[in-house]
């Protein structure tokens, strides 16, 4: 019997292993062990990626949606002799641009005067769902209660990290293990043409990309996320 495959998990902005639950309840039959990793306490992704990969088994594949993509990208950098698989969902590989840079000081100092539900609140509603998703209930208070439960000081470390991240468009080309590039069509955030670059860029890249899905893929449509990872890790 094939041994299994150890599997790494990275969040996007404000989320943690929730976001991941579908994943982690059906690729047990191939993949051990499963890990979240914890994407909240450093304010550089370069930090982050290393605390990170201190945590990681020996080799792995590797997921990452958002800003865990964006982490993904410099975990590569950092050892990309350990990672045996790669996945990259609803992503963004260039740097951040300048007005979205200007907005993040506001944004953390609302965060911590109490302002955190309505800015997730804010920031949801138009960029995250699908029009499907949009009134469903018990997907939003999930993401809610993510976001509340990591809190302000994360909203702030996680913000930092985005805002003077490193453009990571000149290492797609590097990247050569079997790649899975996925997205939603109704992702505002990092919309398809951001995804069908990356799987241009990269040379081993499999572009997967969701009807009726917005930037949460995982939670929004699992099973199909969950059937394009699996075809993934048996490259």
């Amino acid at each position: 019997m094939p041994s299994k495959i150890p599997l790494l998990l990275l969040p996007g902005m404000m989320c943690d292993a929730r976001l991941w639950e579908a994943q982690l309840d059906h690729l047990v039959d191939i993949c051990e062990p499963i890990t979240v990793g914890d994407i909240s306490g450093a304010r550089s992704i370069a930090q982050i990626a290393s605390q990170v990969l201190a945590q990681a088994p020996a080799s792995f594949a590797l997921a990452g949606l958002s800003m865990g993509g964006i982490v993904a990208f410099e975990m590569w950098r950092q050892a990309a002799q350990r990672i045996t698989h790669l996945a990259l969902l609803d992503t963004n590989a260039r740097a951040e641009i300048p007005q979205r840079q200007a907005l993040r000081q506001a944004q953390i100092d609302r965060a911590h005067q109490g302002g955190l539900r309505e800015l997730i609140m804010e920031e949801l509603k138009p960029n995250y769902l699908a029009n499907v998703n949009k009134k469903n209930q018990s997907l939003l208070d999930c993401i809610f209660s993510m976001a509340q439960d990591l809190g302000p000081k994360v909203f702030e470390n996680q913000s930092i990290a985005l805002r003077d991240r490193q453009d990571s468009c000149t290492t797609l080309p590097t990247i050569d293990c079997p790649t899975l590039v996925l997205c939603g069509t109704e992702d505002q955030l990092c919309p398809p043409a951001y995804h069908h670059y990356i799987a241009d860029e990269i040379p081993t890249a499999q572009l997967v990309v969701l009807e009726a899905c917005g930037h949460l893929s995982t939670m929004e449509q699992p099973q199909r996320v969950t059937q394009a990872m699996r075809a993934w890790l048996d490259n």
